[in-house]
């Protein structure tokens, strides 16, 4: 279960936002019996990248994995 705050992971990516599959974001809120969740997606700086409206087909929790970090292209 995903809770509000919690990191997920990006199942595919998201092109328009320069999202790819693997990509880290917080669950900064869950609706009504997880119909959805609004996922923040940040760079290293905390700038925002997008915070974006998903079902839980296209996130998942982290699970026992280590972080890596790529250089994002310009968002769209």
């Amino acid at each position: 279960m995903i809770k509000e705050l919690s990191l997920v992971v990006l199942t595919h990516g998201i092109p328009e936002f320069s999202l790819v599959e693997g990509d880290v974001g917080t669950a900064v809120h869950v609706y009504p019996e997880a119909a959805a969740y609004e996922v923040e997606f940040v760079t290293g700086l905390g700038t925002t990248i997008a915070v974006i409206t998903l079902s839980s087909e296209d996130i998942r929790p982290v699970a026992g994995e280590i972080l890596h970090v790529r250089r994002i292209s310009k968002a769209a």
